[in-house]
């Protein structure tokens, strides 16, 4: 059995992040994982960063952020029972931070969990592949494993809590941000104006009612509708037709300018735990017409146009409204990028950093 201890008056603490969330290229979770642990290497150096994975993954190339080599044996290839921890032996880390809902199985050092959302336990049909997360980390959290539970939202906090019967002062809610790229881009108006949605493609995104209500508006006005992300293997496809235009998975450094140009963001979730997109066009300066999910009005304020998404009429006016009268929602445009400057990945590492402290606190008491 590997035992640990951290050594007394060691200053410098050696953070542990899960990486394989950055084994996929885009995505809600990858650029969590990317963006705190940059963010946490950039503001907080005195400390160290090791990222691991038992799968190939991009790392970041920062001081104090480092990359871990994964299985070296058989053994090692049952990852969170017995890789992980000795790659942790191995580089002498302190505390865990499960980035995906999970953590190792064996709590020999204190570790954090982000539980991002409900949905995998809310509605079968928006996870269909995520069994494994339903079973095993519903029982890591009801036996304690975590020693600290981060949410993106207070919403999926109060959430977690009631549904795993947590202890309300082992989960804190950390909110993220859009990264510093996402900025107003000027440009010159060409070609046909648009709506865009920005997230994978997958059921609980609420893509067809969206293409429904398009197709109704673009009946009275000439606009298209662009789709950004890349298509999870569970999705209905989206069948090709004029004035549609699907981009697959775009770059992080070209999401700036679609979302400026955009006469809107039109994200009609069913469910989220943050909404990261929605977060991101508004620090572009650009309109968002989302729903009435708590987690998305939690971020967005008074800064959004939020709708009942199951009503097909009501996404069809507010659709109709910014294509005839663009104009009238320019201070809505301005109150969204006022909101967005709240947030901060320096903030969230910050807050971060204080749930860890947190987290080792408890764990040697």
């Amino acid at each position: 059995m590997i035992s640990y201890t951290t050594p007394a008056g060691k200053n410098i603490v050696t953070i542990g992040l899960d990486a394989t969330p950055l084994t996929v290229s885009t995505g809600g979770v990858a650029r969590y994982t990317l963006e705190l642990s940059r963010a946490l290497a950039t503001h907080f150096p005195e400390h160290d960063y090791w990222l691991l994975s038992d799968q190939p993954f991009a790392a970041a190339d920062l001081p104090r952020l480092h990359a871990g080599t994964g299985p070296r044996s058989i053994a090692e290839r049952k990852w969170w029972l017995w890789g992980v921890q000795q790659e942790m032996t191995r580089r002498s880390i302190d505390l865990f931070h499960g980035t995906d809902f999970s953590v190792p199985y064996l709590p020999l050092r204190p570790s954090v969990m982000t539980l991002h959302d409900l949905s995998p336990w809310l509605e079968r049909s928006w996870q269909p592949q995520a069994s494994r997360i339903r079973r095993r980390t519903a029982i890591l959290l009801r036996t304690v494993i975590p020693t600290m539970v981060i949410t993106p939202s207070e919403t999926v906090r109060r959430a977690a809590i009631e549904r795993f019967a947590l202890s309300a002062d082992r989960v804190v809610a950390v909110p993220l941000a859009a990264s510093g790229e996402f900025h107003p881009v000027e440009q010159a108006p060409s070609g046909t104006p648009y709506f865009l949605f920005v997230g994978t493609i997958e059921p609980r995104k609420n893509i067809a009612r969206l293409i429904e209500a398009w197709r109704e508006v673009r009946r009275s006005h000439r606009v298209d509708l662009v789709i950004a992300g890349r298509t999870r293997s569970d999705a209905a496809p989206i069948a090709p037709e004029a004035g549609l235009r699907l981009l697959g998975a775009v770059a992080d450094h070209d999401l700036p300018a679609l979302y400026s140009g955009a006469l809107a963001l039109v994200y009609p979730s069913l469910y989220e735990g943050f909404g990261l997109p929605v977060l991101e066009a508004m620090q572009c300066g650009a309109l968002v017409i989302t729903s009435r999910d708590p987690a998305i009005m939690e971020v967005a304020g008074d800064a959004a146009l939020c709708l009942d998404v199951s009503d097909m009429k009501a996404i069809v006016a507010a659709l109709s409204a910014v294509a005839s009268r663009p104009q009238d929602f320019a201070s809505m445009r301005d109150r969204a990028r006022s909101r967005a400057l709240e947030f901060s990945w320096k903030g969230t590492a910050q807050r971060t950093i204080e749930v860890y402290e947190t987290a080792r606190r408890i764990f040697r008491h």
